[in-house]
């Protein structure tokens, strides 16, 4: 599949999320692009220091899905 096909599917789809799966999808995208870096060699106790306060600050702020939610949307489709 070419490029501009697949760009086209992946707004198509992702426009179909609600707010929440949004979000989780965002995180996901985030998470495959941050993991790159770690080919490069090993994350300093800063970064992973870093991560975990953003980790804490995303789960003070509400943003993070609970398991029971996740198995109540797969067991919904």
């Amino acid at each position: 599949m070419d490029a501009p096909v697949l760009k086209d599917q992946l707004l198509k789809y992702f426009a179909m999320l609600n707010d929440t799966e949004q979000q989780s999808v965002l995180n996901m995208l985030k998470a495959f692009i941050s993991s790159r870096k770690e080919e490069y060699g090993p994350v300093t106790l800063e970064q992973y220091n870093k991560e975990l306060e953003e980790g804490d600050t995303e789960i003070e702020e509400g943003k993070y899905v609970t398991h029971e939610e996740v198995k109540r949307r797969l067991l919904r489709k």
